[in-house]
């Protein structure tokens, strides 16, 4: 809550203090919301307001139903358009019990990338 005009905005600070965003699980909701620019949440908030000289990386993770529809290409190559970074999802058996691509990247998959971009960024 605000009662000066300077009070802090907390998606505005958090998007000062982090030097990268990681968003794992990504799933079909925020990333719709993301790709349309809709800002209803903190963390969406935060993604809006994010300075785009610092990485931002994501992993979206759904049904193969909902991987597959066409729409969802749409959006994650948005994303891309706007320099943030997939780590791809993978095929393996879902929460649901479906088979099929979807499911988020395995965890040391995404710590590699963390790193590599990290590491990039400081040099």
């Amino acid at each position: 809550m605000w009662t000066h005009r300077s009070d802090p905005v907390l998606h505005i600070d958090l998007r000062k203090w982090a030097d990268l965003m990681l968003v794992a699980p990504l799933d079909a909701n925020t990333l719709g919301k993301v790709a349309s620019g809709i800002c209803d949440n903190l963390l969406t908030c935060v993604i809006r307001a994010w300075d785009r000289r610092k990485p931002l990386l994501f992993c979206p993770a759904m049904n193969t139903a909902m991987w597959e529809h066409p729409i969802t290409s749409q959006q994650v190559d948005q994303l891309k358009t706007f320099g943030y970074i997939e780590i791809p999802c993978v095929a393996k058996k879902l929460v649901c019990g479906d088979q099929g691509l979807g499911a988020m990247a395995e965890v040391s998959t995404i710590v590699d990338k963390v790193k590599e971009v990290l590491s990039f960024q400081q040099s």
